[in-house]
């Protein structure tokens, strides 16, 4: 039996993890996904308060959710997408988790390629400076470009109904000047060769986080002796998680976890 935590990325609900709980449950594991910040129980509270949100950056997210694996009190496996991969990379080179697995990532310091429809996926909140100290909601055109693109229009229109919630534009600035900031908190330790084992996946039809770039994300490990492998999931958009086949996605961690150690 594995202790699992889930984080989420930006504008996706913490509750959307649930056939993802119930899945890997079934297989004998202790799974939470815990809430951000100032994220409510439900997606429709969320949005309702969404200043709630405003303000959070990385490091305030690394230290909420590596204070609740402390609490868990045995090693654990720690799976994010999006900035919740970016988490679990911050978290597993602290030597807070056990294991991690970070599903399309946001990029990491030193993360250097930046593809168009990348940029396009981000602008609705770096476009607007102010947005650093707010919480932002796609419209359900910006999420079928940035999460549904690789999906049927009604498929992406259900998923943005029933998931997407307000987040805190500030990791999303801080993660895009982060090869410009020394001490830039999307900093990964990822020389670190005493960590458990680290996988990174990406998305061939990925616009938030192109494939280049989780492939980028992955090219920065190959100083560390730990393990760090990478997995390619053709066809798949930002949205693999939570659409229609995020079990396959699921099965491919958990295939992963028993092939490393670590379930």
């Amino acid at each position: 039996m594995t202790d699992i935590v889930l984080i989420h990325g930006l504008w996706v609900s913490h509750t959307a993890w649930q056939p993802w709980i119930d899945h890997f449950a079934a297989q004998g594991h202790r799974v939470i996904a815990p809430a951000w910040p100032g994220e409510l129980d439900t997606v429709t509270a969320t949005r309702e308060k969404a200043k709630a949100q405003a303000g959070y950056g990385i490091e305030a997210l690394t230290e909420h959710f590596g204070g609740i694996i402390e609490g868990i009190g045995a090693p654990t496996v720690v799976i994010g997408h999006s900035f919740g991969g970016l988490i679990a990379q911050k978290l597993l080179g602290q030597a807070t988790a056990a294991a991690a697995v970070a599903i399309n990532p946001a990029p990491i310091k030193g993360v250097k390629p930046l593809p168009w429809a990348q940029l396009r996926s981000a602008f609705p909140v770096l476009g607007n400076p102010l947005n650093k100290g707010r919480a932002k909601a796609l419209t359900r055109a910006q999420w079928r470009y940035g999460f549904g693109n690789a999906l049927s229009q009604d498929e992406s229109d259900t998923l943005w109904e029933q998931w997407s919630i307000p987040s805190p534009g500030k990791p999303l600035f801080e993660a895009a000047s982060a090869n410009f900031a020394p001490r830039s908190p999307a900093k990964v330790d990822t020389a670190n060769s005493r960590r458990g084992p680290l996988l990174i996946t990406g998305g061939t039809a990925d616009h938030t986080v192109p494939l280049k770039t989780a492939r980028a994300a992955h090219r920065l490990y190959r100083k560390s002796e730990a393990v760090t492998d990478f997995h390619e999931f053709d066809g798949r958009g930002h949205s693999l998680t939570i659409d229609h086949g995020w079990r396959d996605v699921a099965d491919t961690v958990l295939s992963w976890m028993k092939h490393r150690g670590v379930s």
